[in-house]
């Protein structure tokens, strides 16, 4: 008789996501579940949290959040349906302190939010799982070796001592919600089911394009096994059930930033006789970091290409369940990368993601820069037991991501080194083993195929001086510096910069604030703030408010409040791309900046590029106007006149027509030019002005030879095989103010092969032109718009509305523009 091989088959791990029911009771009450009532609590959420159960039952508000870290929180459910034998359970991630019990008989103490386990059981066929998530605020007063240093910016101060998220515990920053459950899936499984589990895939390129995949996994097979990756095949060696297989992949096809080529991914499969496995998928691409000359710059260089890093800080894709699924995560994610990202930030005031989150990132060609879950605090390293929780949960963070080409950079936490050095600490102080030897060893032994970065920021002549190394850029921002600071402070990167309360869109505040704005409380409760700082960031915003327009905010918001948020919706946008055209334009070494923060976690002014709702805010719409990889930007250079900077981020040349206009009165022509241009790829090109007008005229109206003879400038990139527009630019020379213009605009409807559009006109400049759609997402929005030049702008369907098969609505809404008297409807 003739044994089959078995099929080759992957451990399944079933989520055990139903029946489980959440009871909250005073802290330490309970030392096993023996004594809890079997009909008590509520329904709860696996994974998720306490605050996602309560949430769930109309018990709590996250606007008004009721603390959460003072009570146990115990999560029970029963396995009925797996028959009795070995299994393994696995907790991905039980925030904080928990004890899990099976049968009444303790199985695990966990001590981090941030590692996993899995724990070896037999089950009986009807078997009572208990998860109880202790009470933190007891744990957060235990003494600890006395800090070097202190923040304000997260209390208690114990939390230094624990493995756990800074979210809830940052006054002014983010809501007070607490996590607390099993936030991360509960799964089971047996071994016997499968032949191939605990899969590693490690890939990496060579300078000569020859990419490197290296496959272990565990297996009990017999047959002769194949590895195969794009063509390519290997046998695999097997000893002892752990197979290994090394595969060279000569002119392998690399995987890009989004920005500058396509993020190729590669399918990682075995074979055995007929059976055909697909372990996963990855990429292969080379990071380095380029110091300069003088070792002080920091850009990446991918696939020795230099990258210029834009995007923004992530926060939480829901501060209240946690969620960490694909679902949860791509709305998200697709307007990073729909606003011309190539970079997300998670900070180590958040979390760590799902292996989703870094999927989704590798689709989309978002690279990742990882800090470790550390912020500010002086950590208690030589506490033995915290450092091996801090050891495991950045190797867990790093195996699981191995596969991912998005993962880019490992950074060792956020302003703990300007922390210390800002009260006068000296580097041998805050530069020490945790950042400089214990985590670069991890990243080096894990992950070497990324960048480490031991702090963020560091490396100047303080480790916050933003003109070497990494920087967090405030200058323009929260220190009030006037725009041209952005230039004067030479920016080496930008890890953080340029936050402002951010105004959402009306329809946004209509449903979920609708109160006065500024003056309510319950709008200022929205506002982040420093703790114990006498502004905030809406005082920054209203600050370039009046700079940039010339108005006084304050009066301006009680005589006007329509019009006062109109223009604080637009100026945060307007400071954003003049301060990223610095930064971008050629000659600026700067290799990247990421704006603070992606999004908001409650519906009003917040950092958030995009509000808690999903909906993109008027400063998205900036933000991906000033990320476009094909680039035309206008520099004022005082009596050098104005200078032209063309940017090609792609992996082609392009073929543009650059046309150049000066309008007096925002309508009527007083010298214009064109000039038909090649761009190579990855290339930055800077043309004075008049080289398209052929004779001398005073754009920057420096010279004062006579009064000013245009109130605006601008420059259109057309694309000379398409005739589609790249992109735009204007520059004011006597500012903003003096050429808003009532125009008149008009606007129709049509429908095209993808669906609605709206063509767009105006008799002269519009500034801010905004679009209201209820249900529909336009493609630009708060744009300006020069006369003689209409935009079609498309229409989509928002993402957040429930898919159906029927054809959608009709858009229906209103055109206006700062100035314009009348909004247009349509």
């Amino acid at each position: 008789m003739t044994t089959l091989p078995a099929p080759l088959r992957l451990v399944d791990a079933r989520p055990l996501t139903q029946g489980w029911r959440l009871v909250l009771t005073p802290p330490g009450l309970h030392a096993d579940p023996s004594a809890l009532p079997d009909d008590d609590g509520i329904p709860a959420i696996v994974p998720g949290t306490v605050a996602g159960a309560l949430k769930a039952a109309g018990q709590f508000d996250r606007t008004a959040p009721h603390p959460l870290n003072g009570q146990d929180a115990w999560f029970l459910t029963v396995i009925a349906d797996e028959p009795p034998g070995e299994a393994v359970l696995r907790f991905e991630g039980l925030a904080t302190l928990s004890d899990v019990f099976l049968n009444g008989e303790k199985i695990l103490s966990s001590h981090s939010m941030f590692t996993s386990h899995d724990v070896p059981v037999h089950l009986s066929g009807n078997d009572h799982l208990a998860i109880c998530c202790r009470a933190l605020l007891p744990h957060l007063s235990r003494k600890l070796k006395r800090a070097r240093w202190r923040t304000k910016m997260i209390v208690p101060a114990g939390l230094r001592g624990v493995r756990t998220t800074a979210l809830g515990y940052m006054p002014g920053w983010c809501p007070e919600i607490h996590a607390a459950g099993p936030y991360r899936p509960v799964t089971l499984s047996r071994a016997e089911q499968a032949s191939v589990n605990s899969v590693d895939i490690a890939a990496s390129l060579d300078t000569d394009r020859t990419g490197h995949l290296n496959v272990r996994f565990e297996t009990t097979a017999t047959e002769p096994i194949r590895l195969r990756c794009a063509s390519h095949e290997t046998t695999v060696t097997v000893e002892n059930g752990r197979a290994e297989a090394t595969l060279a992949l000569p002119g392998i096809a690399p995987w890009w930033p989004r920005s500058h080529g396509e993020p190729v991914l590669h399918e990682v499969e075995i074979l055995m006789g007929e059976d055909r496995l697909v372990l996963g998928r990855t990429g292969f691409r080379r990071v380095e970091i380029d110091r300069g000359a003088e070792g002080t710059r920091f850009a990446l260089k991918v696939n020795g290409i230099d990258i210029f890093c834009r995007g923004a800080v992530w926060t939480n894709a829901d501060i209240v369940g946690l969620q960490g699924t694909r679902e949860a995560y791509a709305p998200w994610l697709r307007l990073a990368a729909d606003a011309n990202m190539n970079m997300i930030r998670i900070g180590g005031t958040m979390t760590y993601e799902t292996q989703a989150f870094f999927a989704l990132c590798d689709e989309l060609g978002l690279m990742v820069w990882q800090d470790a879950m550390l912020a500010n605090f002086d950590y208690p390293v030589e506490d033995e037991a915290f450092a091996a929780l801090l050891r495991e949960e950045v190797e867990t963070l790093l195996r699981s991501t191995r596969a991912s080409p998005s993962l880019a950079v490992f950074c060792g936490g956020s302003e703990m080194y300007q922390q210390a050095a800002m009260m006068g600490l000296a580097e041998r102080v805050w530069a020490g083993p945790l950042t400089e030897t214990i985590l670069p060893g991890i990243v080096a032994n894990e992950r070497p195929d990324i960048a480490y970065v031991p702090n963020s920021p560091f490396g100047g002549a303080q480790p916050f001086s933003p003109n070497a190394g990494v920087g967090h850029y405030y200058g323009v921002g929260a220190y009030d510096r006037p725009l041209e600071d952005a230039r004067r402070a030479d920016v080496s990167f930008a890890a953080e910069c340029l936050a402002f309360a951010n105004v959402p869109e009306q329809v946004t505040l209509d449903a979920h604030l609708p109160v006065a704005p500024v003056h309510d409380p319950r709008w200022k409760a929205r506002v982040p703030r420093d703790r114990d700082a006498s502004w905030d960031f809406e005082d920054t915003r209203d600050h370039y408010l009046g700079r940039l327009y010339d108005l006084d905010p304050a009066r301006l918001r009680r005589e006007d409040p329509a019009r006062y948020l109109d223009l604080s919706r637009a100026v945060t946008g307007e400071v954003i791309e003049a301060t990223f055209s610095e930064w971008r334009r050629a000659g600026s070494a700067c290799g990247g900046a990421l704006v603070w923060t992606f999004q908001d976690l409650l519906a009003g002014a917040g950092w958030g590029l995009v509000d808690a709702t999903g909906l993109p805010k008027p400063v998205w719409h900036a933000v991906r106007r000033a990320f476009r990889p094909v680039q035309v930007l206008l520099l004022d250079e005082g009596t050098n006149g104005l200078d032209i900077h063309l940017v090609n981020d792609t992996a082609r040349d392009e073929a543009v027509r650059l046309e150049l206009t000066c309008l007096r009165a925002g309508r009527q022509p007083v010298i214009s030019g064109r000039r038909d241009v090649l761009l190579p790829a990855q290339s930055r090109l800077r043309l004075p002005a008049t080289d398209l007008f052929g004779a001398f005229f005073d754009t920057t109206y420096a010279y004062r030879f006579a009064g000013p003879q245009h109130d605006v400038t601008v420059a259109r990139l057309v694309s000379t095989e398409t005739n589609e527009p790249v992109a735009e630019a204007f520059h004011f020379p006597l500012g903003r103010r003096p050429a808003i213009h009532d125009a008149t605009l008009t606007a129709a409807l049509v429908e095209t092969d993808e669906g609605f559009a709206l063509d767009i006109a105006t008799d002269r400049l519009a500034q801010s032109v905004h679009i209201a759609c209820p249900g529909f997402l336009p493609s630009d929005n708060w744009f300006h718009l020069a006369p003689g030049l209409p935009r079609r702008i498309q229409l989509a369907p928002q993402a957040t509305q429930p898919e159906t098969r029927e054809k959608p609505a009709r858009p229906s809404g209103d055109v206006a523009a700062i100035g314009s008297a009348f909004p247009v409807n349509f």
